[in-house]
């Protein structure tokens, strides 16, 4: 009867993408735990997804594993970076809801009771919204500024100071199944589904422990990845800056022309207008090219269709979760080209 019980209780599952977070790991299982005993309707699952840590992540998970079968790991086969790893994960879960939460310990997990609630009254999707930080302040103003950029040019409504943290009902995520979209966005995806959503806000705290992996370029592939795949505003941008451009050079070019004709002894052209309009018209060309190559570049990763990772090894899943995930991926082409026969 207690089984029986127990299968009927709704299955949640928490999703932690990590790499390097040997500092972070134990210390967030336990608050899980914590939060999980004091709501005892529901059923829980802790997958981790490890992008090939060079620390002692991995050992430390698989032995928090060892003691306790809801905790899962998958370890990638190499680091296949933020963006396509937690997805990854996500599509692995059985749970009837998904929680996106961080291994730096800079989501809360107190947070998740009211995820919870949110999502009993209705809302699919329940997102951390965090309207302040103790991070830093340069850094967190240059965050809020992009999010602003790429809601202005966006086609969509973005969600604003969301980062991912948030609970996602199963149907959200087979919405993301079937866009099966090998580099996705994941806060466009979310916006591009479209269903009505509920915020709580909160205060993002310092890390603690460890080093943040984010750097310049991993803060760039996110920007751009946002910008090319929502907006095609830097694209027409081009276009018209390349009219603009035509015109007002034939414009300095009848003007030299007319001056000549008048004043044609007096009149030189000299070298300084000459080098200024060479260096200006060259830099607008390579910005716009490097636009253009950027939404060239995206074209190119979604015609590869490349799996979002490849796994090197699975704890505590299944046989039957195996098979499932399997099946997942090889279905992949056949749904692209159509049905096999």
């Amino acid at each position: 009867m207690n089984t029986l019980t127990e299968q009927n209780m709704k299955l949640i599952s928490i999703v932690t993408p990590c790499y390097n977070e040997e500092e972070n790991v134990e210390l967030l299982v336990d608050r899980i735990r914590s939060i999980f005993a004091s709501l005892p309707q529901y059923r829980y699952e802790h997958i981790f997804i490890d992008n090939a840590s060079a620390d002692s992540t991995v050992a430390k998970i698989k032995a928090l594993a060892s003691t306790d079968p809801r905790i899962k790991l998958i370890v990638n086969s190499r680091n296949f970076g933020h963006i396509r790893s937690p997805i990854h994960a996500y599509f692995q879960a059985g749970g009837d809801a998904i929680i996106s939460l961080a291994a730096d310990l800079q989501d809360p997990p107190e947070l998740i009771p009211e995820f919870l609630k949110k999502w009993e009254e209705g809302f699919r999707i329940v997102l951390g919204i965090k309207p302040k930080s103790l991070e830093s302040r340069l850094m967190f103003l240059v965050r809020r500024a992009f999010y602003k950029t790429i809601s202005n040019i966006s086609e969509i409504d973005l969600i604003q100071n969301a980062n991912g943290f948030g609970l996602y009902d199963r149907s959200i995520i087979e919405v993301m199944r079937k866009m099966d979209d090998p580099y996705p966005y994941f806060r466009g995806m979310i916006s591009e589904i479209g269903f009505k959503h509920a915020e709580i806000p909160f205060e993002q705290p310092r890390r603690i422990r460890g080093i943040t992996k984010n750097n310049f370029y991993t803060l760039y592939d996110t920007a751009i990845l946002g910008i090319t795949t929502h907006s095609k505003v830097p694209l027409r941008l081009a276009t018209m800056a390349g009219f603009a451009l035509a015109f007002m050079s034939l414009l300095v070019a009848v003007g030299y022309f007319v001056a000549k004709l008048v004043w044609w002894d007096q009149f030189t052209l000299g070298m300084a207008p000459l080098i200024i309009s060479f260096f200006f018209f060259a830099s607008v060309q390579l910005f716009f090219i490097g636009i253009l190559g950027e939404y060239i570049g995206s074209i190119h990763t979604q015609v590869l269709k490349r799996p979002l990772v490849i796994e090197a090894e699975r704890v505590n899943f299944s046989d039957k979760e195996a098979d499932s995930a399997s099946i997942q991926e090889e279905k992949k082409p056949d749904d692209h080209h159509g049905k096999a026969t």
